[in-house]
């Protein structure tokens, strides 16, 4: 019964075509129209707003939510904590997530970023020597260069499903384990790939973002080791 209230709450605001921030109907023209009492109304829609469906602001109304990826961001990282703790080595299937988007995207762009992009990846990754040579962390430099190379492709959901993928991987790195990097190496291999993709070269490019994960992965899989080996039998 919950559960098929909540579809049709959602179908409600696919038929009306309702963008986010629309207002929703009020509980008393939910229950009518629904036939179904306040409390169910309500519980639908608290479970709608965790979601991010919906969004309650009390004293003022129900309106449509922005059905951003923070859920999706929560679980993985949730997800990847709790396996991480079972002895899983749920940061690497996490990392290999997504290496498989990135991966299967990146020959796409060969050829195809606007030149205003790779001024600004230029900037990015001189940014990241700069960076390198002062002993500051490279992380948001690295994750604004990722997002404006794949900015290019013009797709809105891939953008958010990428930012998700990036959030729960480093908060979960954050909250588990410190990965040794070499601030060099990660600056070689960006502009690697930036170079590939400027060159048009769509193998070359796939063989860049390859080997950017693969240092990745060297680096997640050496930690995990080194921290099983510590823990007690």
């Amino acid at each position: 019964m919950a559960r098929d209230l909540q579809e049709r709450i959602k179908k409600l605001i696919i038929d009306r075509r309702l963008p986010s921030g629309a207002t929703l109907p009020t509980e008393p023209e939910l229950m009518e129209l629904l036939g179904v009492s306040r409390n169910s109304v309500r519980e639908a829609l608290k479970a709608l707003q965790a979601m991010g469906i919906v969004e309650i602001r009390h004293g003022f109304g129900t309106y449509v939510g922005p059905m951003s990826m923070a859920p999706m961001i929560e679980g993985l990282a949730f997800r990847t904590v709790a396996g991480h703790y079972r002895g899983e080595d749920s940061l690497l299937q996490l990392l290999e997530l997504r290496e498989a988007v990135e991966t299967g995207l990146i020959s796409r762009l060969a050829g195809r970023v606007p030149e205003d992009d790779l001024a600004e990846l230029d900037a990015l990754v001189d940014r990241m020597d700069a960076e390198a040579a002062a002993g500051t962390g490279l992380a948001e430099t690295d994750r604004a260069f990722h997002a404006t190379l794949y900015r290019g492709l013009g797709n809105l959901l891939l953008s958010e499903v990428l930012e998700a993928f990036w959030d729960a991987f480093h908060r979960v790195r954050t909250d588990l384990v410190e990965l040794p990097q070499d601030p060099k190496v990660t600056c070689r291999q960006h502009r690697e790939i930036l170079d590939a993709v400027r060159s048009g070269d769509a193998v070359r490019a796939e063989e860049a973002i390859r080997e950017h994960f693969g240092h990745i992965r060297t680096r997640v899989t050496a930690t995990a080791a080194n921290e099983t080996n510590r823990r007690p039998n």
